[in-house]
């Protein structure tokens, strides 16, 4: 079976709850599965005062490491309508694998957080999936097979371009059980792909 990185930047704790579900459904089709962010950069008194979610168990990656992947699903909240500097810093330093064309052919996928419906969700999903494009890897969306995202019976995330979570303007909001089953399904899409492309 392939082998899958979800690698996500979390501030609060919202998108580390949607890599959990990203990671559970990349598990179900049997590929294996590791759970990675990215280091934190902002100086630690800041992130104290600011109410970071430092806590965090998942270990943190190293540019070294994505070669070793079959698929890569890479999750980050908005900062004004695309990734924060932190996942943005990591994909910067990966300019070796770029030029040595290690991350060519391999599955890619994005998924992210606002604060509100319109705060940018599907123009962070694009600044993200325009870096992994330009490392010549294989995009796979959340497709309307996960009809949660069409729902009108309550205010959801969810785009054709990745999943998505909604957290409030104060971070008050945590992933609804659509979002999560979006999430969920995300990851099982872009490991079944790795699987047929990788698996043996």
């Amino acid at each position: 079976m392939s082998k899958v990185l979800v690698l996500y930047y979390s501030t609060y704790g919202h998108l580390e709850t949607m890599a959990q579900a990203v990671a559970e459904g990349a598990r179900s089709t049997g590929a294996q599965v590791d759970l990675k962010r990215v280091a934190e950069t902002v100086p630690l008194a800041i992130a104290q005062s600011g109410h970071f979610k430092l806590d965090q168990a998942a270990p943190v990656a190293t540019v070294a490491e994505l070669e070793n992947y079959d698929a890569i699903v890479v999750g980050a909240p908005t900062r004004f309508g695309r990734m924060p500097a932190q996942m943005a810093s990591f994909l910067d330093q990966a300019g070796g694998l770029w030029a040595r064309g290690a991350l060519h052919g391999k599955v890619g996928g994005a998924f992210t957080s606002t604060a509100t419906q319109h705060g940018g969700q599907e123009v962070t999903l694009f600044s993200i999936i325009t870096n992994l494009m330009h490392f010549g890897m294989v995009i796979v969306g959340l497709p309307y097979s996960h009809q949660g995202q069409m729902s009108l019976d309550e205010i959801v995330g969810g785009t054709p371009y990745g999943a998505t979570t909604i957290a409030g303007g104060k971070g008050e909001r945590q992933p609804s059980k659509i979002e999560l089953e979006g999430a969920r399904h995300q990851g099982l899409l872009i490991a079944q792909t790795a699987n047929k492309l990788f698996g043996t």
